[in-house]
């Protein structure tokens, strides 16, 4: 399948159906994919698969699409972006398929398979849509753009909760959900084919760096096993720190290569640019407060006995406000620059997680606070998004757009994994003995049966809150003062990757 060039990419602009196919390619993974984690347990009572098997199937997804999104984008860089983003439409239907007609003894590996190949997709179509952004789109132009895939992508992940539970409990059934999944590729393949390939010819030549490839993608697949899956295996078993120990002597042979090969897949110079690291420090953080959202629906379900499906019809706010804001962080960052949109942003979440970190109170009041921290958290996330990702790429050279694209998605991915895994692995050490210094310190009203419960969610929102003060310094520390960012001629665009908030999972009552 080859895709249509029919305009010089010299003279070719980027227009609003050209975008549109981007945007629709962003959300096949943000709002549909991502349904997993709300509707897991009834796929897998579905098909009878055992639950302990549908959540490694829910987390493949993010392991491949984090393991993967650097080679993607550099792959991208070298042959050609609008091909890598037509592979991943290709992966996204077939995978989408495999999940929608999985029937009988094949069920479970036809899941995992997809789940698989959504993963792949993600990585192919993120950095790669991003770089076409700043290839295609200039100016107020391409800050619009990247408005419109911020909403794509953080608007998507913040309805998928609420689209996927609806669409389960409709006649037609969760299986639905994917099959129109795959159709949105085709109409993304169809609108995106006026697009021309933007490949630098002459940009990164020489041979691809497979070691530094195999090495990375080896070293993140155990990193991510030991994020994801930690409290399952156990942190103090020999599996766990057995992957540590290969996830260490595989970046070590990354890192060796990267500076001795001529043409590294990574190359560190662009870290010499504070901004760009600065800005991507910060996203890997703010993305990991996702686990906010899941420590905070784990506490409404297993201390309010409230249902999956009505704990999270109250995050409503947060894709209602990142989808009416987005474009406000835009203006922000045309009037300010990209430094104090990305604080207040911050600050807004920071609020949003103190209001969270209320388990003490009433369930009735809970629940009020939880209402106005998810659409706090949702405006927060809007102010950062667009300013975040022009500071983190506008200094990028073309050739290397994808793979610094690239780079900065994978520090999205892996800060969402590590947040989540993290929040989760907190609550559930302290979710059935509690921690008496909390108790000791905060006066819990109400019910006292569930005090193990709420005393794990302060603590699990703690540490979210720890996450968004690091993100705030790291912003303070390296984003300058003023309003262009360094070296900044023209703004870049693309929008950091949210983490998914787990809606559907439990724990006990406020």
């Amino acid at each position: 399948m080859t895709t249509a060039t029919p305009t010089n990419p010299t003279t070719f602009k980027g227009n609003d159906s050209a975008l549109l196919g981007i945007v629709l390619a962003v959300v096949t993974f943000w709002l549909f994919a991502q349904t997993t984690m709300n509707i897991g347990p009834m796929m897998a009572e579905d098909v009878g698969m055992p639950m302990s098997v549908m959540n490694i199937a829910i987390s493949l997804s993010a392991l491949f699409s984090g393991m993967f999104i650097v080679v993607l984008g550099g792959l991208g860089d070298k042959f050609g972006r609008v091909k890598i983003v037509l592979l991943g439409n290709i992966f996204n239907i077939i995978g989408s398929l495999f999940i929608a007609f999985a029937f009988g003894d094949a069920a479970t590996p036809m899941i995992i398979l997809g789940r698989i190949l959504q993963g792949l997709a993600a990585g192919s179509i993120m950095p790669s849509t991003m770089a076409l952004l700043k290839v295609y789109w200039d100016g107020p132009a391409r800050q619009r753009a990247v408005s419109m895939w911020s909403i794509g992508s953080w608007g998507g992940s913040g309805l998928t909760a609420i689209f996927g539970g609806f669409m389960a409990s409709t006649v037609l059934g969760w299986r639905s959900i994917f099959i129109i999944c795959a159709v949105v590729s085709v109409i993304s393949i169809l609108l995106m084919r006026q697009i021309p390939e933007s490949a630098p010819a002459a940009g990164r030549e020489g041979k691809t760096d497979w070691i530094g490839i195999i090495a990375m993608a080896v070293g993140l697949a155990a990193l991510l096993i030991v994020v994801t899956q930690g409290s399952s295996i156990g942190w103090t078993s020999m599996i766990t720190w057995g992957l540590f120990a290969i996830f260490l002597a595989a970046f070590g042979v990354f890192i060796n290569n990267e500076l001795k090969v001529d043409n590294p897949f990574v190359d560190f110079k662009l870290f010499r640019n504070t901004v760009f690291t600065g800005a991507t420090i910060s996203n890997f953080l703010i993305n990991g407060t996702a686990g906010a959202l899941t420590v905070s629906l784990w506490v409404l379900q297993g201390a309010a006995d409230m249902s999956a499906a009505t704990a999270g019809y109250l995050t409503a706010g947060y894709a209602i406000f990142i989808i009416a804001f987005i474009r406000v962080g835009e203006k922000l960052l045309q009037k300010f620059g990209p430094r104090k949109p990305m604080i207040w942003g911050t600050i807004i979440v920071l609020v949003s997680i103190a209001l969270l970190m209320a388990t003490n109170t009433l369930v009735e009041q809970y629940v009020i606070l939880a209402v106005i921290a998810y659409s706090l958290f949702g405006l927060g996330l809007a102010f950062y998004a667009t300013p975040s990702t022009d500071a983190a790429l506008t200094n990028l050279p073309d050739d290397q757009a994808g793979a610094g694209s690239g780079i900065y998605k994978m520090a999205s991915s892996l800060g969402a994994a590590f947040g989540v895994a993290a929040s989760a692995a907190i609550f559930t050490a302290l979710s059935e003995t509690g921690l008496d210094i909390v108790g000791a310190a905060v006066e819990f009203s109400g019910r006292q049966d569930n005090l193990a419960v709420r005393e794990a969610g302060m603590v699990g929102l703690a540490f979210n809150g720890l996450m968004a003060i690091a993100a705030l310094i790291s912003i303070t520390v390296f984003i300058p003062k003023g309003k262009k960012a360094e070296g900044e001629d023209k703004p870049l665009a693309a929008a950091p990757q949210p983490g998914a908030a787990a809606a559907g999972t439990r724990p006990e009552k406020v």
